[in-house]
């Protein structure tokens, strides 16, 4: 039989849990977003024939107006088509054209299925523990935690140690690579990026580093242990060219560093005031592609 209607007192929880959602995204970033992740995601919104679950489309339609992703959405076209192939083409067009709107729209579905009760298994909304365990691994792979109730978070890399620490980075690492923001600091530690990545390499190889060294120090330790030059080695008559290259990346990253707003780490907007959105995303993403060939490096992956 037919569900009944979501109670208005049920539609407040759920405004209430997107507007929560709205605080939780500003403090900690958008929600990735890739292809194992749009599916996962779809799979949360229910298209049965027989059996209404929330949300509805029109929920669906109130978040992709939100968030700008009208360009992307079958129904706006002029289509009719069901709610989760209706995520998967918004999610997709910002893929390719808007990511942090698409990872705003994630977090938002997210927090209004949680508020329709779709992560409590006693709810006519559940979404079901196969579609929550998909999400758990997609949003893994990226560097998250999505718990059975719904909650997505970075993870606490403070709590990780050895292979899982490396894994974590890497995740940060294609997030950087892609421009996303909140990729900058690693969530749990005063630490950005690269300087996370230092660290871990210094720990692994050496089983510790000096926690008060500043950053050019401790990324030319990095750099003399994995064999690359800084600009302290002379050009020898002769050298490959990548030795060049090698200089110029431990430059970049000491000149990143100081775009740094080292106060208040971890709250809001991580460089200094100065720093425009363009220059934010090059410095982002070339953190995540010095810090991918360091740990490319360590894990002796020429």
């Amino acid at each position: 039989m037919c569900l009944p209607e979501t109670s208005d007192s049920q539609r407040l929880d759920a405004t209430k849990s997107i507007r929560q959602g709205d605080m939780q995204k500003n403090n900690q970033g958008n929600a990735p977003v890739n292809d194992a992740i749009i599916i996962a995601v779809a799979q949360l919104v229910d298209d049965a024939q027989t059996e209404r679950r929330d949300p509805s489309h029109s929920d669906l339609e109130f978040l992709i107006r939100r968030n700008t992703l009208t360009a992307g959405d079958p129904n706006s076209q002029g289509q009719i088509v069901g709610k989760a192939k209706r995520v998967r083409a918004a999610l997709s067009w910002s893929l390719e054209n808007d990511p942090n709107s698409g990872g705003a729209f994630v977090m938002g579905l997210i927090n209004l299925i949680r508020g329709h009760g779709g992560f409590r298994e006693s709810s006519p909304n559940y979404v079901g523990a196969h579609a929550i365990d998909n999400c758990v691994a997609a949003f893994g792979h990226e560097g998250y935690d999505f718990s059975s109730d719904g909650q997505l978070r970075p993870k606490v890399l403070d709590n990780l140690s050895g292979a899982a620490l490396t894994e974590a980075l890497q995740a940060y690492v294609r997030r950087a690579k892609r421009g996303a923001e909140d990729a900058a600091l690693v969530t749990g530690t005063s630490k950005d990026l690269l300087e996370a990545v230092a660290a871990h390499i210094l720990q692994q190889r050496y089983s510790g580093y000096s926690t008060t060294s500043n950053f050019p120090t401790l990324l030319g330790q990095v750099f003399v242990a994995l064999g690359l030059a800084t600009p302290h080695d002379p050009v020898l008559p002769g050298e490959t060219p990548d030795r060049r290259i090698e200089r110029a990346m431990y430059e970049l990253a000491c000149g990143i560093n100081q775009l740094r707003n080292k106060q208040g780490s971890g709250h809001g907007r991580p460089w200094l005031p100065t720093v425009t959105d363009a220059q934010a995303r090059m410095a982002i993403e070339s953190m995540g592609v010095i810090a991918e060939r360091l740990l490319s490096l360590h894990l002796g992956i020429k």
